[in-house]
């Protein structure tokens, strides 16, 4: 089982739209794939329960109250992380990741935020010992803008991998509100934006 975590403490950052997205591109492919949901407010079931049930299935769980461990099974689990995140729970969920994914929007506020999780993820012992990966994911950018360039200074300065960065697309939440993401469609926009997961989708295999 590879289990890939989806975290930031700063709400907003899109992690719901990463986390669904993500577990999209994996049933697509075919993989057995369940999204936990950690955050109380439900967005990753709300979600699912409007899946349609042609699509590839997902298996949702319900981690809000008590977390779970990761099936004990072939497959791809990807847990969807809540806002304001505390330390305990910090720790009991980069224990069941392989690899974490940090999501960070083009904004002063945000990056300032992330940068504080960052140095407490690299102070965790399995972080600390390269036993997992973490990944800064730039998102909802606009490509050209002085937000942008100033992202792409941030990055920089984080030390991470550069994994691209996710535009700001309509489509996203167009596609949420039927319980679907980018990977489920084969249409022209859809395909072109599935290009921008690709090199997230390469460091998580890599992490496999």
């Amino acid at each position: 089982m590879l289990s890939i975590l989806v975290t930031n403490p700063k709400g907003g950052s899109g992690k719901t739209t990463i986390a669904t997205n993500l577990a999209c591109a994996f049933a697509a492919a075919k993989q057995p794939t369940w999204l936990a949901d950690v955050d109380r407010q439900r967005s990753s079931l709300n979600w699912l329960s409007r899946r349609p049930a042609t699509a590839p299935a997902i298996t949702g769980l319900d981690w809000v109250k008590n977390l779970g461990k990761p099936p004990d099974k072939e497959g791809v689990l990807v847990i969807d992380a809540p806002a304001a995140i505390r330390g305990k729970q910090t720790d009991a969920l980069v224990v069941r990741a392989d690899v974490v994914i940090v999501p960070v929007l083009p904004s002063a506020f945000d990056q300032e935020t992330t940068s504080a999780f960052l140095k407490r993820l690299d102070d965790l012992k399995p972080i600390r010992k390269n036993k997992k990966s973490v990944a800064v994911l730039r998102n909802r950018v606009r490509r050209n803008s002085r937000a942008a360039a100033r992202l792409d200074f941030f990055m920089i300065g984080t030390g991470r991998q550069d994994l691209d960065a996710l535009p700001d697309r309509a489509l996203y939440p167009e596609l949420a509100a039927q319980g679907l993401g980018v990977f489920d469609l084969q249409t022209k926009p859809a395909v072109m934006q599935q290009q921008d997961w690709q090199a997230l989708l390469r460091f998580i295999e890599g992490a496999a």
